[in-house]
């Protein structure tokens, strides 16, 4: 992330720990599709992990689940949180190397259209992937919304309510995953969130 990015963050952390999920079916839905996937042996690595919500429902079914963010105030909270032995909460950039690489499943849950450099991040990420292992993403396309709601990005980043993003298009992203070395196997959506792609891909081995 930017120091505008951070910044960003700090400032809503606490509002977005205590902010419910707008969409409880679909976010549950996610975590069910998620978590099918998932072997209780498995090394997890998530990366912009926020305030820690998705690693601590996930992170008791498998043997670690590492998750990351580079916001101190987020990672601070999610810190504060009540969790279990096999999540650990790191600071850290996305596309850092992590020491307990290979990972078994890497997560990225609304974070690609965030990072300074998502084919670099995709590439760091592919490479800590063991061969074989999944690569779990949900992103943003804001190219893709209707032009009226585009047009709202620009005032709503003005007013400090929306950080700098990229306007991804979902051909952009699938291209982009593909150009990493992952293998698409599947794409979806969840609940009223038809702009933010659901990918499962695989490190081909």
């Amino acid at each position: 992330m930017s120091a505008d990015q951070i910044g960003f963050w700090d400032r809503v952390a606490e509002r977005y720990a205590a902010r419910p999920v707008r969409d409880v079916a679909a976010y549950e839905e996610m975590l069910a599709e998620v978590a099918a996937r998932l072997r209780p042996g498995d090394k997890v690595l998530e990366i912009g992990c926020g305030t820690g919500s998705t690693a601590l429902r996930l992170g008791p079914q498998v043997g670690l689940w590492l998750a990351t963010d580079l916001s101190p105030e987020m990672h601070r909270i999610a810190c504060a949180r009540p969790g279990c032995a096999q999540v650990q909460f790191r600071q850290t950039a996305a596309e850092a190397r992590q020491a307990e690489a290979p990972f078994d499943v890497i997560c990225a849950f609304h974070i690609l259209h965030l990072v300074p450099d998502a084919e670099a991040t995709l590439a760091a990420l592919f490479e800590q992937l063991s061969p074989g292992g999944l690569f779990l993403s949900k992103t943003w396309c804001l190219a893709d919304l209707p032009f009226w709601m585009k047009a709202l990005l620009p005032l709503l980043r003005l007013r400090g309510w929306m950080p700098p993003a990229r306007a991804l298009r979902a051909a952009e992203l699938r291209a982009m995953i593909l150009a990493a070395g992952f293998a698409i196997e599947e794409e979806r959506t969840f609940g009223k969130g038809k702009h933010s792609r659901y990918i499962v891909a695989r490190k081909p081995g």
